[in-house]
């Protein structure tokens, strides 16, 4: 017998001034089932998600919500969390000072008779019993602080089944997790669907998509194009459904020939930024030529985003070694000084490090080379137009106009303008880290394409990232760091997923 629907939508449509962010969205999610929520960046995913939140009050959009076969008009959170939703963000919604049963049962905590005082014995007994339950193996007096990223975002999916969620919605839960932690998580994630809890998953990586869902939901422009059962669909199809468009080539990966070498590190050792004596890198050497890319992979916590930090003058740690630059040595101790010695960073975490939100799309591509746009330093706005101008186009950022916030870009448009930002500086070196992380499909390609280009042009870059296939079909050579230390580098006609993940956990 098939499933009840326990979740559907009709017709939700959803306007901002000049633009339909959702138009006549319509899909249903059974009980017990993990539906896969899929769509490039600015497809409706998040807007539709906020509806559910109640952060968009019903009277903000039309169509209807049914829970269950009842309709139900979701006016606010609380309204959401009383439906039996929750949500559980990228950005985990915890506080990293209070334990995990203080997290759990945040503003509900069993007090003592009528007294007000906490009975903590009985907070972390219900604590306890709730994370058996869940088979999750995470002491209650533990401070969320010093529990791993994977952890904490069980202790956040306990917290909203506490409130007896029958709706769970992961957005991308897998971001910022080791490939050990991933597994745990779809562990925990096969036992909520034996138990009834159905799930709606979205994510941008389709592997992902395939091995954990039932059902899929495609959105595109702000229409649902699709629902299928996930086995009907082919990874090609799926792509095809989500951009409008074939695309032949996933990795279109040129080879060519790498010229002189334009960057060399020496026996570069960094030290942790908070425990004295420490090491977060370890004697690292390496070489990168022109027209090259240099793949680096590891663990999270091997020291690849220390190690390009480093090399850029932004960690804030001290380090030692030497690095050259076009065969000369050079005292990197400065983001600014990395730039005047032709480096750029495409960091791993845009918002916090890559962007200004706040600023406008063109303020944040020339914000790296004021001083060239500039004379006596009063800004030549009619330079600065030209360069805005030529790379918004060279990379076709989608934005209504260089004055609009780069806030209000999907994520695969902000990543162009970090990268625009760093282009704007002629850089001889490229470092990016994690160069497409959350980040859609389409726009992936064409990130692929641009370091095609970049690298034709004689630009070296290094790539750190944590999507094997990405590192194995992009890059011409890979290094691979396991704790700190670089334990193997691998040509490009050798190197396999296996291979690479052998060597980042330690093998031999």
């Amino acid at each position: 017998m098939e499933n009840p629907v326990i979740l559907e939508t009709k017709n939700i449509t959803k306007d901002f001034p000049g633009v339909r962010a959702l138009d006549s969205v319509s899909f249903q999610l059974k009980k017990g089932e993990v539906l896969g929520l899929v769509g490039e960046n600015g497809a409706g995913k998040s807007t539709l998600m906020k509806i559910f939140s109640g952060a968009y009050p019903a009277n903000t959009y039309d169509g209807e919500i049914f829970i269950e076969g009842k309709r139900c008009i979701l006016s606010g959170p609380k309204d959401s969390q009383r439906a039996g939703i929750a949500i559980i963000y990228q950005e985990l919604n915890l506080i990293p000072e209070l334990t995990v049963a203080e997290n759990i049962f945040l503003a509900r905590e069993p007090t003592v008779g009528k007294t007000g005082i906490i009975d903590r014995k009985k907070l972390f007994s219900q604590a306890k019993d709730l994370l058996d339950r869940l088979n999750i193996p995470v002491p209650p007096e533990e401070q969320i602080k010093n529990l791993s990223i994977g952890k904490q975002q069980m202790v956040e999916i306990a917290k909203a089944l506490s409130y007896q969620a029958k709706i769970l919605i992961l957005d991308e839960p897998t971001s910022a997790l080791p490939e050990q932690e991933v597994e745990v998580l779809f562990k925990m994630i096969g036992s909520l669907r034996s138990r009834g809890v159905s799930m709606i998953y979205i994510s941008h990586k389709l592997d992902e998509i395939f091995k954990i869902t039932d059902s899929v939901t495609v959105m595109r422009d702000g229409k649902t194009v699709a629902s299928r059962r996930t086995p009907e669909l082919s990874r090609q199809e799926m792509v095809a459904l989500m951009v409008g468009r074939n695309i032949e080539d996933m990795y279109p990966k040129k080879s060519l020939a790498a010229g002189e070498v334009v960057l060399e590190v020496k026996n570069l050792f960094v030290s942790h930024p908070f425990l004295a004596g420490e090491k977060v890198v370890k004697d690292m050497s390496f070489k990168v030529r022109k027209g090259e890319i240099l793949g680096i992979s590891g663990l999270m916590g091997s020291g690849r985003s220390e190690l390009v930090t480093s090399i850029f003058g932004a960690f804030p740690a001290d380090s030692s070694g030497e690095i050259y630059v076009g065969g000369k040595q050079v005292k990197i101790r400065s983001p600014y000084e990395a730039i005047n010695y032709g480096l750029g960073l495409v960091t791993e975490d845009r918002k916090l490090f890559g962007l200004v939100l706040g600023m406008q799309v063109g303020e944040n591509i020339t914000l790296s080379c004021l001083e060239k746009l500039s004379w006596h330093q009063i800004i030549i706005r009619s330079r600065e137009s030209e360069l805005i101008n030529k790379y918004m186009g060279a990379l076709r950022v989608k934005a209504r106009s260089a004055e609009t916030v780069v806030n209000t870009l999907s994520g695969g448009n902000q990543q162009k303008v970090v990268i625009a930002k760093w282009l704007a500086t002629d850089p001889k070196v490229l470092l990016l880290d994690e160069p497409t992380r959350g980040v859609d499909v389409g726009a992936k390609v064409e990130i692929y394409q641009l370091m095609n280009k970049l690298a034709g042009e004689g630009i070296g870059i290094v790539m750190v990232s944590s999507d094997l296939p990405e590192v194995v079909s992009m890059s011409d050579r890979i290094l691979i760091m396991h704790e700190g230390r670089m334990v193997k580098e691998l040509q490009k006609n050798e190197a396999t997923q296996e291979k690479i993940m052998f060597y980042a956990t330690g093998g031999k």
